[in-house]
């Protein structure tokens, strides 16, 4: 009996063993089941989100030319990776990033119209003379001046003009006065608080930027047909250059006397001032205002509505990636090239005022 019942034990401990073992290795089946579910889930996520971004073989970014063209591509060049980062996070894997500085502000104009170009940093009055093909996203926003008033006079009496912590969306243009002796010879009327006539203004050699440029040749000349009932048509002794940086380097050299600028660039060249341009005297000793224009609003970044690439879609993209960067510190850097500070959309109807004043100097022209 007592084998029997030992044999008995036995039996039942063999079949309970089994049975745990099958349990056992039934659970470790379902765990691994349940891992390869899982990876597969995660992989088919991971694919599913690469997936949802669009790619872009390039995306074309062209700048006018309002500071020199190596000194816009270098400071510039940063914003290659920052853009492709945003544009990332926005639904687009951009693989590359092109930046050119135009030769001028119509060739800029030219490009977004051609759809050459995806994306143009110009003046609101290169928008409106290309708005047929280029559309506005945003106007650039930047910090005030100490020194804000249409009387020349207060410019001169409160140097050097300085940044204020108020943003503004407008600045003004400014008809500088050089060390020349006829700069000197205005500059010194100016300051004694007469006024200048049309006689005086011709008698001077001015700088100018291209047509379509607001502080360089649209508000200047609706300033000399405000006071004098001319424009810059008729002034006597003028020349077109390139770049405001140009501007500046032949008013110290005297091949100009007048030049006209936004304001207030002098502060963006007042170190090249002595340094490139040899002079003695500071940029703020040697020059002076006798001119002011009415406020003109700011640059914008608009887009080409002929780019092959370019939909509503990618529009709001290119839109939020650069009010973005415009709140990084390396953002802010880049944009600085310019005097911008930050960005808000805009629309078409923002730049009525600018086609009014376009309408004026192609009426006067």
């Amino acid at each position: 009996m007592k084998k029997l019942w030992l044999l008995l034990v036995m039996a039942l401990l063999a079949v309970m063993l089994i049975a745990c073992g099958e349990s056992e290795e039934g659970n470790t089946d379902g765990s691994t089941e349940n891992e390869a579910e899982a990876s597969e889930t995660e992989n088919e996520s991971s694919a599913s989100e690469e997936e949802s971004n669009k790619a872009i073989d390039e995306l074309s970014i062209s700048f006018v030319p309002s500071r020199e063209p190596d000194e816009i591509t270098t400071a510039t060049e940063p914003l290659k990776e920052l853009l492709k980062e945003e544009m990332a996070n926005l639904g687009y894997d951009i693989g590359n990033v092109e930046i050119s500085v135009g030769t001028s502000y119509e060739a800029v104009g030219e490009a977004l119209s051609a759809g050459t170009t995806d994306i143009g940093f110009i003046p609101g009055g290169t928008y409106v003379l290309y708005d047929d093909g280029a559309e506005v996203l945003l106007t650039s926003t930047r910090a005030g001046l100490t020194n804000d008033s249409d009387n020349a006079k207060d410019w001169n009496d409160n140097k050097p003009t300085e940044a204020s912590d108020e943003q503004v969306t407008y600045y003004r243009a400014l008809m500088i006065a050089g060390p020349s002796e006829k700069g000197q010879e205005l500059a010194e009327k100016v300051n004694s608080g007469e006024e200048l006539t049309f006689e005086d203004i011709d008698s001077a050699s001015w700088a100018v930027m291209s047509t379509s440029s607001p502080a360089g040749y649209i508000y200047p000349a609706l300033w000399l047909k405000d006071n004098f009932d001319k424009t810059i048509t008729d002034l006597s002794n003028k020349v077109k250059v390139d770049s405001y940086g140009s501007a500046f380097a032949r008013l110290a050299q005297k091949d100009i006397d007048v030049m006209v600028t936004y304001a207030d660039a002098r502060r963006d060249n007042a170190d090249t001032w002595q340094s490139d341009f040899n002079r003695e005297g500071t940029i703020w000793d040697e020059t002076n205002v006798i001119g002011v224009t009415s406020g003109i609003y700011n640059d914008t970044i608009s887009v080409s509505k002929n780019s092959e690439i370019m939909d509503e879609d990618l529009k709001t993209a290119i839109q939020q990636a650069f009010l973005n960067i415009a709140e990084t510190e390396e953002g802010k850097e880049v944009i600085s090239i310019y005097n911008h500070e930050g960005y808000q959309k805009a629309s078409d109807a923002d730049y009525d005022k600018e086609r009014e004043a376009q309408e004026m100097v192609q009426s006067l022209n």
